[in-house]
């Protein structure tokens, strides 16, 4: 992988540990010459894993939307910055300059992006590898719901395993490496009559 996007909180959260890692992934990725692409915020868990990615040397890109620079969030100091004027272009840029997704913790535009992307592999738009970062046991709570969702027959187990999980990060980027993306459902590939 030359780049992974990363989804996270314009918040730092109410643990040390999740802007700790934060830090350190943006770090590891720089460290194994891999970019990140994220939301261009200077704020939050953003602003640290770009911080982390560019103190350790590496190549960070952000994408922001106008009404978002403008209220001076935007990190100034990326090796690009594209600026966007919907969130919607954001999320699109986002996806066509990586090769893969990690989501770190972080709220509701966390949770829609994340969601967005998986529902993209699910209908075979992409077969990039997406890895959620179970920080402090952030996501444990949507690690049981997809469990339920599964057994509830809502969500098929082949769909499910387009999400890598791990609380370390060395971890989570050798699943990543490794993803080989489902067979998309024979129903997706006949034609509407």
């Amino acid at each position: 992988m030359k780049s992974i996007t990363v989804f996270c909180g314009a918040g730092i959260g109410k643990h040390p540990i999740y802007a700790d890692t934060a830090k350190h992934l943006g770090a590891t990725l720089a460290q194994r010459n891999i970019e990140v692409i994220f939301g261009g915020g200077k704020i939050g868990l953003m602003g640290s894993v770009a911080d982390g990615a560019l103190q350790a040397g590496g190549k960070v890109t952000g994408v922001i939307p106008t009404f978002l620079k403008t209220k001076e969030v935007a990190h100034d100091a990326l090796t690009t910055m594209h600026v966007v004027q919907t969130m919607h272009e954001r999320k699109m840029k986002m996806h066509e300059l990586c090769d893969g997704v990690i989501a770190l913790p972080g709220g509701f535009g966390t949770f829609e992006e994340l969601f967005e992307i998986l529902t993209w592999g699910q209908l075979g738009l992409h077969k990039k590898p997406i890895g959620l970062l179970n920080v402090n046991g952030y996501y444990d709570h949507l690690i049981a719901m997809m469990e339920h969702m599964v057994k509830e027959e809502l969500l098929s187990a082949n769909n499910h395993k387009m999400i890598l999980i791990s609380n370390n990060i060395l971890d989570l980027l050798t699943q990543m490496e490794a993803y080989k993306a489902p067979d998309v459902p024979e129903w997706m590939h006949k034609e509407e009559v």
